[in-house]
C-alpha cells in the first residue's frame, strides 16, 4: 500500500511521533493506523505526545562563542534531575552547537524547521520528539539567539547558577588594537551585570514611548493628594524617572562590582584606557522559566 504524506501527517498529529518514525510504523503495517501506532507505542515513539503537554520550567541555558559569532540557547525540561543529566547537556548543547554553525538559525521556529544533524530527513522538531521519548519528560526549545561581529570588538558569552541564566553581549571598538585581554575582562563584566541586574533595555532610547507614559501617569497619580505646586509634582516624577531607568536600562544601572560607577561611566573609562570608543552594541539575556 502507497504512504501518503496525509497518512504520515494524520500518524504524527495522533502520536507525536516524528515523520520518518511514522513513515516507518506505516511502512512496517502496510498502511494501517491502529497498527502503526501500537508499533509506535511498542518502540516508545508515541509516548511524546502526551508528555509534550507537560510543564517545562527546568532545563539549560547554553552560551557558545567562536571568535566573531555566537550562540545562545535555552532548552527547557521538566524536572532539574533530568537538567543535570548528561544525555540532557549533550542533547542542549548540541542544539546551541547546530546554532553557532548556522547564521540562518536566528529564531526558534527556523531552528525547529531546520534538518537535523544526525539524519538529514528529519527535523530538529523531530529530534525533540526522540529526546522527549527517550528521557521520558516535556522538552521545549524555549529561546534561540545568535551573534556574528562585523567590526572590531568581542562577543562574550556567560553561564550563570549552573545553567539557569545566559547572557551573550557584544562589545564594539573603533580600534581593532584595542581587541586584548583588558576588553575581554570588560565583557565578562557586562555579562555579569547583565545576569545579575536584569535590564530591560540597553538605553533610555530604547524604552517604549508609551511604557515611559505609563510610568509617568503611575508617578503623578502618586503625587496627586500632596499639596505641591505642579512644577514640583513634574521635577519629583523626573527623578523618580530617572531611579526606574537605573532599573531597566543597562547603560543607566549602577556596576554591581563598583556601584559608584554608571555602566555608561565604566565604559567611558574603559574607553581612555584603551585609547578608543566602546560600545554596547547589544544583549541577549535567557533565563529558564521566563517566556
Amino acid at each position: 500500500m502507497a504512504i501518503t504524506a496525509a497518512m504520515i501527517k494524520e500518524l504524527r498529529e495522533a502520536t507525536g511521533a516524528g515523520i520518518l518514525d511514522s513513515k516507518k510504523a506505516l511502512e512496517a503495517n502496510d498502511g494501517d493506523f491502529d497498527k502503526a501506532v501500537e508499533f509506535l507505542r511498542e518502540k516508545g515513539l508515541a509516548k511524546a505526545a502526551k508528555k509534550a503537554s507537560r510543564e517545562a520550567n527546568e532545563g539549560l541555558v547554553v552560551a557558545l562563542v567562536d571568535g566573531k559569532n555566537a550562540a545562545l540557547v535555552a532548552v527547557n525540561c521538566e524536572t532539574d534531575f533530568v537538567a543535570r543529566t548528561d544525555d540532557f547537556k549533550t542533547f542542549a548543547e548540541s542544539l546551541a552547537q547546530q546554532v553557532l554553525a548556522n547564521p540562518a538559525l536566528t529564531s526558534v521556529e527556523a531552528m525547529l524547521a531546520a534538518p537535523s544533524t544526525s539524519n538529514p530527513e528529519k527535523t530538529v522538531a523531530d529530534d525533540i520528539q526522540e529526546a522527549i521519548s527517550k528521557l521520558g519528560e516535556n522538552i521545549i526549545l524555549r529561546n534561540v539567539a545568535r551573534y556574528t561581529q562585523t567590526g572590531p570588538g568581542v562577543i562574550e558569552g556567560y553561564v550563570h547558577l549552573g545553567g539557569k541564566i545566559g547572557v551573550l553581549a557584544e562589545i564594539s571598538v573603533d580600534d581593532a588594537s584595542a581587541e586584548g585581554d583588558a576588553l575581554t575582562e570588560l565583557a565578562h563584566d557586562i555579562t555579569l551585570q547583565i545576569a545579575a541586574a536584569r535590564p530591560q533595555y540597553l538605553s533610555r532610547e530604547d524604552v517604549p514611548a508609551e511604557i515611559i507614559e505609563k510610568e509617568r501617569n503611575i508617578l503623578l497619580a502618586q503625587l496627586e493628594n500632596e499639596n505641591k505646586p505642579d512644577n514640583i509634582k513634574q521635577r519629583i516624577v523626573e527623578g523618580r524617572l530617572n531611579k526606574f531607568y537605573k532599573e531597566v536600562c543597562l547603560l543607566d544601572q549602577p556596576f554591581v562590582k563598583d556601584d559608584s560607577l554608571s555602566i555608561t561611566k565604566l565604559l567611558a573609562e574603559a574607553g581612555k584606557k584603551l585609547g578608543t570608543t566602546v560600545k554596547i552594541n547589544r544583549y541577549t539575556r535567557f533565563e529558564l522559566g521566563a517566556s
